[in-house]
């Protein structure tokens, strides 16, 4: 995802007045980071949540320990909670969730450079779309990477819910 990626994600959020919220574990705000280096980002940025332990994740964000204990926090089933937290929280009309195992080393028998994406909207009805993707390289690039590769989905999947797709 280069510079102009960013201009494009962020113009696509004008464009369809979006407002973002994100809900960060092993990117650590880099969605943020990046999106908020582009002038103009502001009008379409409400917040950002980074929750990186699960008594976070729990507290600020409403992820179940039961989902937690059964899934792991390396899992879809975790962004996928960490994304409505986020959504009801705040007035975000969208969410994007990170949770993974940036590296270097694997944690809890998941490797590194695995992260759990979730994109939600709000509206009627609501919809949460989930991917897993590996990235590979040093801990720093693999943040990087998830950062830009979150981002740069939330346009393909808020045009799945605009066609009444469903995760």
């Amino acid at each position: 995802m280069t510079p102009d990626t960013l201009h494009t994600t962020l113009h696509y959020l004008k464009e369809h007045q979006l407002l973002l919220t994100t809900a960060e574990s092993c990117t650590a705000g880099a969605m943020v980071t990046l999106l908020a280096a582009v002038p103009g980002a502001g009008e379409v940025l409400e917040s950002g949540y980074v929750v990186y332990s699960p008594s976070a994740k729990r507290r600020l964000l409403g992820v179940s320990p039961e989902t937690i204990e059964r899934y792991g926090l390396t899992s879809e089933a975790v962004a996928w909670e960490m994304a409505l937290g986020a959504l009801k929280d705040s007035d975000a009309s969208v969410a994007i969730a990170t949770t993974g195992v940036a590296g270097p080393a694997p944690e809890a028998g998941v490797n590194p450079g695995t992260l759990c994406f979730a994109w939600a909207f709000a509206g009627e009805p609501m919809a949460v779309f989930t991917r897993t993707q590996r990235f590979f390289g040093e801990r720093a690039q693999v943040m990087h990477e998830g950062a830009l590769y979150g981002l740069s989905r939330l346009a393909h999947y808020h045009q799945r819910w605009l066609r009444g797709e469903r995760a």
